[in-house]
């Protein structure tokens, strides 16, 4: 099956299309006893209570069934009032129950329909390519995955159903008005198709308007988004009034354009109005003149006018219910706009079921790479670690050393050079296989609002208490958890708020070390911590030394001297490389930083001995 029809509304109902089908019944079902109505009206009107007026003796023959109906009505009803208006009612009541199970039918199955959509469209968000990712708008995701989808839920709930009653209506209704009467049944339906095309024009203006409408919406909740996660820098920095600024422009954007998205529903509105009280005002017109002539009794223009009404007003409805179509329209086109972006294949290259566990050794060769549209990040790098050793980078802020790891984790692919994990193409390994094997702590470590046992089993659901207090341990964070007041059981707030820096990146570390991964990535994950902490926690990596392949990202030549390897990066380019004893001694960027390093220790701990 193609992506295209994977996301089509009819694969999407599986399961429910039973569902609306029980809807579409209820809803002719009511729509059938709704009929009577009409028919009870005419009888009580040509039946008794012409009786009464005095104005009739035996009702007139006629010429169709639904007038002989009539008759036969009339004729049974004579002289028992009560007896029409228990039918009216009975019909009424019928018809009712038959549309709360149409409307709760259909509402089960438009629910489990955009339940079933909107797991597929966040589950595919979670495979997007990175790149893709980083171009996204992160409010305009949240637009799609939130607004345009409730969109979709209410126009499967409501208005298709509303577009199948209007044309049931138009279908059943105009031969019993053909059979009340031709001439008047010719007159009634005249403003019809002026209406219907009315309705038609003002959905082709809706989609249009609703887009750009939708489109400024996003553009707002990007804004509220990005404040909300970032308040203390805006509270920090004193922006608050220039983001609010900032949010006013975008909210009275969104304001221009849902104003005139009112303003043209309200011309719908008064325009459909105007017509439709036009064609009942003409029915009433012609009617009683035909029934002043004696060519059409009371009742039957009543149940005319009634029947009218019964197509006349659906028949309206339809700008309301085509515009919400055209919301829908645009909505799903937005969705699948996301739904259309390839995703990443987590079974490409190998596709063999089991793959034995990496050792960890790692080649590159000749790698170059770019992020789409941009500048060489990396030029040809180019380096070799056995499985076990420690690979530290180090170099200015982007000179590519996170770019590195990134196309280690398969974050994003390479097109120039190499990457050999044990000896395998890296491009070939499946990305989910590849992940797994590494043990990444990035630059920023994310916190779910969870507790810290859930933070910290997030890649190792099933680890003992024992396991995660050994790896809180290493990461020098056990003894600050056990003094918190609920332990393990802390929540931390939303992306780990409640925690310092540094604690965020022990609890990263910490969660890392308990995956035990046969590669460990801490891209600058040292930089909150004191050196106190940092020591212990490179004595406790010191002991992992052989038993996985590490790789530290780091700007303290404190953390990254007992590495076997050392690769020193300029401008994406490795410009030097080798063990901290055979670089100091090259006069090269990596000396020149010891001494810089070096000489700022030994006067912090001068001027420690002094204050002694």
């Amino acid at each position: 099956m193609s992506q295209r029809a994977q996301d089509s509304l009819w694969s999407l109902s599986r399961g429910q299309r039973l569902r609306y089908l029980c809807a579409i019944a209820a809803l002719a079902a009511g729509i059938l006893l709704a009929f009577g109505l009409p028919l009870a009206t005419r009888a009580a009107i040509d039946g008794p209570l012409t009786q009464a007026l005095g104005r009739a003796g035996a009702l007139p023959a006629e010429d169709n069934w639904l007038q002989e109906l009539g008759v036969r009505l009339g004729a049974g009803v004579r002289g028992q009032l009560w007896l029409a208006g228990v039918i009216f009612l009975l019909l009424a009541a019928l018809s009712g129950i038959c549309l709360y199970f149409k409307t709760r039918l259909a509402a089960s199955a438009s629910e489990g329909m955009v339940c079933r959509f909107r797991e597929r469209l966040f589950g595919h968000i979670t495979r997007l390519p990175m790149s893709w990712l980083d171009d996204a708008d992160t409010g305009d995701l949240v637009q799609r995955c939130t607004s345009d989808m409730e969109t979709v839920r209410a126009f499967l709930s409501t208005q298709i159903l509303e577009i199948a009653r209007a044309l049931l209506l138009v279908v059943l209704v105009t031969p019993i008005l053909f059979a009340l009467d031709v001439q008047l049944a010719m007159v009634a339906l005249a403003l019809l198709p002026v209406i219907v095309a009315f309705a038609y024009v003002f959905f082709s203006r809706i989609k249009s308007l609703f887009k750009t409408m939708d489109e400024a919406e996003g553009a707002m909740t990007t804004v509220l988004q990005e404040n909300l996660t970032a308040i203390r820098v805006v509270r920090a920095f004193g922006r608050q009034e220039h983001e609010r600024q900032k949010f006013e422009v975008r909210s009275a954007n969104y304001r221009v354009h849902h104003q005139r998205f009112i303003k043209l529903l309200g011309l719908y509105w008064s325009t459909s109005d105007v017509l439709s009280m036009g064609q009942m005002g003409l029915v009433l017109i012609v009617g009683a003149w035909f029934t002043k002539s004696g060519d059409l009794s009371v009742g039957t223009l009543t149940a005319f006018l009634e029947y009218e009404a019964l197509i006349i007003w659906p028949v309206r409805q339809l700008g309301r219910v085509l515009s919400e179509a055209g919301k829908a329209v645009v909505s799903m086109r937005r969705l699948r706009e996301v739904l259309a972006v390839e995703e990443e294949s987590a079974l490409e290259g190998n596709t063999a079921t089991v793959l034995p566990p990496l050792t960890g050794a790692i080649e590159v060769r000749d790698l170059s790479f770019a992020y789409k549209g941009g500048k060489p990040v990396l030029r040809n790098v180019s380096l070799s670690l056995a499985a076990g050793q420690t690979l530290a980078l180090i170099g200015r802020p982007g000179s590519g050393k996170s770019t590195l790891v990134q196309l280690l984790l398969r974050l994003y692919d390479y097109e120039e050079g190499s990457i050999r994990l044990d000896g395998q193409e890296l491009s070939s390994l499946p990305r989910q296989f590849v992940r797994s094997q590494f043990g990444p702590v990035l630059q920023e470590p994310f916190l779910y609002s969870r507790s810290l046992e859930d933070n910290l089993k997030i890649g190792a659901p099933r680890a003992g208490s024992e396991s995660l207090h050994a790896a809180a341990g290493a990461a020098a964070i056990h003894d600050s958890i056990v003094e918190f007041q609920h332990g393990y059981e802390t929540e931390v707030g939303e992306r780990g708020v409640t925690l310092s820096g540094g604690q965020r990146q022990r609890v990263a570390i910490a969660r890392a070390l308990l995956c035990e991964p046969t590669i460990l990535i801490l891209d600058d994950s040292l930089s909150a911590v004191d050196t106190v902490t940092e020591s212990a926690i490179l004595a406790a990596l010191t002991e992992r030394r052989g038993q996985g392949t590490t790789i530290l990202i780091a700007h303290r030549l404190s953390s990254v001297m007992h590495a076997d390897l050392i690769l020193v990066l300029e401008a994406g380019r490795v410009v030097e490389s080798g063990s901290h004893q055979s670089l100091i001694l090259e006069d090269g960027p990596y000396q020149r930083l010891w001494r810089v390093q070096g000489y700022l220790e030994d006067e912090i701990q001068s001027e420690g001995g002094r204050k002694a």
